[in-house]
C-alpha cells in the first residue's frame, strides 16, 4: 500500500482513461480525464446519458479502477489498491447516495441507516447516536420505523442520505439523487446537499439535469469521455 501524500484536494484526477473492450473494438469511456475537488466543496457533474460521466462516478467512488492515469482520494493513490483495500476505503471514506434509494425493503429506516455501521463495528451506543443525528438531520425521526414501501420516494431517498450521513464519510457522492423524484420533492433533497456542503461537508453530484447542476458551486462537464470545467 502507497503510503498518503498530503494535499489539500479531496479527489486529484490526472490524465484518467478507461477503456473497454470488446472484440478488436475498443471505447474510450474516460479519454484522459483530469479535474480536482477541494475539501469542502459542492462540485456537480454533468453530461447526458453514454458520455462517461457513471464511469467517472464509478472510479470516483472506488467501484471501478482507472486503466490509465492516476487517482487520489483524501491523498492515498488509489490505482494499485486491491479490491479489499477499495472496499475499506468506499466503506470508510465515501457517503453512496443512488437514483433508486438501494434500501432493503424488510427493514425499517432506522435499520437501513444502521446497518453499514454494524458491519464496520461501530459500538452499539455509537451507531445509536449516529442514527439518531442522521435521522433528524433529514427530518425523518419520527418515520424511523417505517419500511421503504411505507415512504414516499423522497422519505425513501432521506433514509438514504441518513445512511450515508451516519457512516461520516470524508466526501458524499451522489449519483441522480432526484432522478425519481419530482421537481418539489427534488427540492427539498437539494436542499439536504446544500446543508451539507454548509456544513463543511465535500459533496458530488452527478447529474443529466442542468437545473440540479447550478446547485453546485462548482461545475464540471463530461462529454464523449472528456472532462472540462464550466
Amino acid at each position: 500500500m502507497k503510503e498518503a501524500i498530503i494535499i489539500s484536494d479531496m479527489i486529484i484526477l490526472k490524465n484518467v482513461s478507461k477503456i473497454y473492450r470488446m472484440g478488436e473494438n475498443s471505447l474510450r469511456a474516460l479519454d484522459n480525464a483530469s479535474m480536482h475537488i477541494r475539501s469542502g466543496e459542492f462540485v456537480s457533474i454533468i453530461g447526458p446519458s453514454g458520455s462517461g460521466k457513471s464511469t467517472l462516478m464509478n472510479i470516483i467512488g472506488c467501484l471501478d479502477i482507472a486503466d490509465e492515469g492516476e487517482y487520489y482520494l483524501d491523498g492515498q493513490e488509489i490505482r494499485t489498491y486491491r479490491e479489499n483495500q477499495l472496499a475499506g476505503i468506499r466503506s470508510r471514506k465515501i457517503g453512496f447516495v443512488f437514483q433508486n434509494f438501494n434500501l432493503i425493503g424488510k427493514m425499517t429506516a432506522w435499520d437501513n441507516v444502521e446497518l453499514p455501521m454494524i458491519y464496520q463495528k461501530v459500538p452499539r451506543a455509537e451507531r445509536k447516536n449516529r442514527v439518531e443525528d442522521a435521522l433528524n438531520r433529514v427530518g425523518l425521526y419520527d418515520r424511523r420505523l417505517h419500511r421503504p414501501s411505507e415512504l414516499s420516494g423522497g422519505q425513501q431517498q432521506r433514509v438514504a442520505i441518513a445512511r450515508a450521513i451516519a457512516a461520516r464519510p470524508s466526501i458524499f457522492l451522489a449519483d441522480e439523487p432526484t432522478g425519481n423524484l419530482d421537481s418539489g420533492t427534488g427540492e427539498e433533497i437539494m436542499a439536504i446537499f446544500q446543508k451539507l456542503h454548509e456544513d463543511g461537508n465535500t459533496v458530488v453530484l452527478i447529474t443529466h439535469d442542468s437545473s440540479v447542476a447550478e446547485r453546485a458551486e462548482r461545475r464540471i462537464s463530461i462529454k464523449d469521455g472528456k472532462v472540462k470545467e464550466l
